[in-house]
């Protein structure tokens, strides 16, 4: 077989599900061998790269396991590198596959789009550098399969994320060799990793903390996503009688009906949320590499490494007390180190009331507002938010993009299950959402995205990919026409004002269903409706505009450091 074939040998051994991507260059080959062979791969085409790595990163995200983005060089570099840009800040774990658009002999002469980083071209391992965990650049058959088994090894070992393989000319054409020197190893044994827990010490330690601790409080995040964590995540708050909120990433690591829950902490997160992590004596950290969003800017106040205990647990140790010291480190998997936690303490806290309890319940308070129930005209977001919620069951995923529509969510979507709510929040690029929800559609959810027109519309043609592949998400847009978010910062900034943009046509013409949805009272139906549809269906939602997220959502402890950071 030639080389591109056992590429694709190895991708079928690893029971990768799909390759999204979009044919060009060298990668061609692959194609080509998944399209003429018996390969089980699935390949999804999208309308561009863009739109493919965001599909891809959403799948690592929903799965823990990677799916494999394949494309030509230069615009897996350059539009392709939204989906990797994701992918690394949020932890994700995905799998590059592209060439250098090689073209041998004429590459010293004035190259056109070639990407191996010689004179005259570009740089597309120096890009690839700045974006991926690790990054191979395969010289000869067996480099490449190689270089194809330690990506996937590298995307999932330790903090998982993406990394990439740049097939180079005719190394992924010619021949490979029956016993290649040095020997290629089966790719299951070749790609197996284990999973690291923290050591006795330092959970004898944290357990000591915890059961000492009066206001115990877990701050969770996306990490228990990552390592599916959830079960874990309850028994250890049970076990210490602690509440639970998230980071922005961990929104729906824990049901938020749940008796332990207090929301989304944040800049822009509950203010009870925000209050009750305040107010802990003992936070242990989950999972959550505390950025600024999430510690509301390192307010004073709102965090006190002096005054509270901080138990951070995280798969990486330089995290780890990265942005507050940290009086305990447990370094490992975030199901190892909550069941260790688990397991190791009597079941017992320092604190013989119900403040946990209590303090949840009135923290939980903050994801209803009046504006939730209002009937006015245009549709207040809050409202948009619930109605949403009133259709969401344990089979929807909720995809979030980002701007206002983001904060209106995390506000006041209340998810009543764990893995139903994933949003743009690693480096939080617009448009994320729409690929997000066609991504989780073929994993056999009923997936909601929501996002404001702006966002919407740099990724619509997501619509086209889901009538393409026959999935039928619903694309729920918060219409303001503008840019939201900045036009609430100052309305004079140039180009915050969008055009009146046909949604219900532009649906229409790439083969979905599309509604406006102007009246309050028929936003249910109209969810409804589209959630049971067969077609991907696009609902407009004109919102009110004058509604500023902003100062309504800014938590106290955001305002004490002076306002907004976006």
């Amino acid at each position: 077989m030639n080389t591109a074939e056992r590429v694709v040998e190895t991708l079928d051994a690893l029971d990768v599900e799909y390759v999204f991507g979009y044919p060009g260059g060298r990668v061609i080959e692959l194609f080509e061998t998944i399209a003429h062979g018996d390969s089980d791969v699935e390949v999804v085409r999208p309308r561009d790269e863009r739109e493919a790595s965001q599909m891809a990163e959403a799948y690592g995200r929903m799965t823990s396991t990677p799916a494999v983005l394949a494309g030509q060089g230069p615009w897996i570099g350059s539009l392709g590198n939204m989906g990797q840009m994701e992918a690394r800040l949020a932890s994700s774990p995905l799998v590059t596959l592209t060439e250098a658009s090689e073209r041998g002999d004429y590459s010293t002469l004035a190259p056109y789009q070639q990407s191996r980083g010689d004179y005259g071209g570009l740089s597309l391992p120096k890009i690839l550098d700045g974006v991926t965990k690790e990054w191979w650049f395969p010289r000869s058959a067996t480099e490449t399969v190689r270089s194809v088994q330690l990506a996937f090894k590298h995307a999932t070992a330790g903090r998982p994320g993406p990394t990439a393989v740049i097939l180079d000319g005719d190394a992924v054409s010619d021949e490979f060799p029956e016993d290649a020197t040095p020997p290629v190893w089966d790719d299951q044994r070749q790609v197996q990793n284990w999973q690291s827990q923290p050591t006795d010490r330092d959970v004898a330690a944290a357990v000591e903390h915890l059961e000492a601790a009066e206001k115990p409080v877990i701050i969770a995040g996306n990490g228990v996503h990552a390592a599916g964590a959830y079960k874990e995540l309850e028994a250890v708050a049970d076990a210490y009688d602690a509440v639970v909120a998230t980071s922005y990433l961990g929104k729906s690591t824990i049901a938020e009906t749940d008796d332990r829950a207090a929301g989304v902490i944040g800049s822009f997160g509950h203010e009870g949320a925000n209050q009750v992590v305040s107010e802990a004596d003992t936070l242990l950290v989950v999972g959550c590499r505390m950025n600024p969003m999430d510690t509301n800017w390192q307010a004073a106040s709102f965090i006190r490494p002096d005054e509270q205990t901080i138990i951070h647990a995280d798969i990486d140790t330089r995290n780890a007390g990265w942005v507050y010291p940290a009086d305990v480190g447990l370094i490992g998997d975030a199901a190892e180190s909550l069941r260790a936690l688990a397991a190791t303490g009597d079941g017992e806290s320092g604190d013989d009331g119900n403040w946990a309890l209590d303090r949840a319940a009135e923290a939980r308070e903050d994801f209803a507002v009046d504006k939730c129930e209002s009937d006015s005209v245009p549709i207040k977001p809050h409202r948009a938010c619930k109605a949403i919620e009133q259709v969401v069951d344990e089979n929807t995923v909720v995809t979030a993009d980002s701007g206002n529509n983001r904060f209106w969510l995390l506000n006041y979507l209340q998810t009543d299950s764990t893995q139903s709510y994933y949003g743009s929040g690693g480096v939080g690029g617009m448009g994320w959402a729409q690929p997000a929800a066609v991504t989780a559609a073929l994993l056999g959810k009923d997936a909601i995205a929501v996002a404001g027109d702006g966002g919407f519309t740099m990724t619509m043609t997501a619509v086209e990919t889901a009538v393409d592949h026959g999935v039928a998400p619903t694309f729920v847009v918060l219409n303001d026409t503008s840019l939201g978010m900045v036009r609430q910062m100052d309305d004079q900034i140039p180009g915050v004002e969008f055009h009146d943009t046909d949604f219900v046509k532009v649906a229409e013409g790439m083969g979905a269903r599309g509604v406006r949805v102007t009246d309050p009272d028929d936003l249910v139906p109209a969810l409804e409706n589209a959630k049971a549809s067969d077609e991907p269906t696009v609902v407009d939602v004109r919102i009110d505009r004058d509604e500023d997220m902003a100062d309504q959502l800014a938590s106290s402890f955001y305002d004490e450091v002076g306002g907004l950071h976006e």
